[in-house]
């Protein structure tokens, strides 16, 4: 199991969305992901992509204008 970041900072939606599903692919089950965001649309679009593909949200925040969204990639 590892863990990987993502930069989405200054993307618009759907670009955010877009390069989770991205990056997701290319991890193994157990891995984690934290997303960086900063279009707040990402806060409720990622976790309910995450839904629909049978992922698990870890952690959703805010730190300022920042969102921060924990993943874990599951099979």
């Amino acid at each position: 199991m590892s863990h990987f970041m993502l930069d989405a900072r200054q993307l618009l939606c759907p670009l955010p969305v877009i390069r989770t599903q991205n990056r997701i692919a290319q991890l193994s089950p157990g891995d984690t992901l934290e997303v960086q965001a900063t279009d707040p649309g990402a806060l409720h679009d990622i976790p309910a992509w995450c839904r629909v593909h049978g992922h698990e949200v870890l952690e959703t925040r805010r730190d300022g204008h920042e969102i921060i969204i924990r993943v874990r990639v599951c099979p």
